[in-house]
């Protein structure tokens, strides 16, 4: 009898310890990720609820026409508009080659004072491809054409 309540003992404590190394091993896990998953909005979602200053997310769209402007060194200033609403961008770096006025990006980066302050910005790598992000928010504003085959 003795054994046989040791071994129910033994394996209700290696289940418990199990159970409370798998939360903590995930509670890290999310902890270690907290800075690497950024959510994405689009620029009607960032005007009409600005997110926090210190939130760090991805914003996408079209580079409206006519507000690329190229500052001091490599500080450039450009609007993101999705159809529905434009947030001013400003962005302290080497852009990526096919950046241009009316197509397609992402940049990861905060809201400050009314303005997105990016860190990184992304560019549409060939002339039919945009994230599926910016495709469903040009979409969901009636902007979106499909790219001619």
């Amino acid at each position: 009898m003795a054994l046989k309540s040791l071994k129910k003992k033994r394996r209700v404590q290696v289940i418990a310890l199990t159970a409370v190394a798998l939360t903590v091993s995930t509670i890290l896990i999310g902890y270690a990720m907290r800075d690497g998953i950024n959510l994405f909005r689009s620029p009607t979602q960032v005007s009409e609820e600005p997110p926090a200053p210190n939130e760090t997310f991805r914003i996408g769209g079209l580079v409206e026409d006519g507000s690329l402007i190229r500052g001091q060194g490599q500080k450039i200033t450009f609007s993101v508009t999705d159809g529905g609403a434009s947030v001013p961008v400003v962005f302290d770096g080497v852009l990526p080659d096919l950046f241009a006025e009316n197509q397609g990006m992402v940049g990861t980066g905060r809201y400050v004072d009314g303005v997105f302050e990016a860190s990184e910005i992304l560019a549409k790598h060939d002339e039919n491809y945009m994230p599926k992000e910016v495709v469903d928010a040009l979409k969901e504003q009636g902007v979106y054409q499909e790219p001619e085959s």
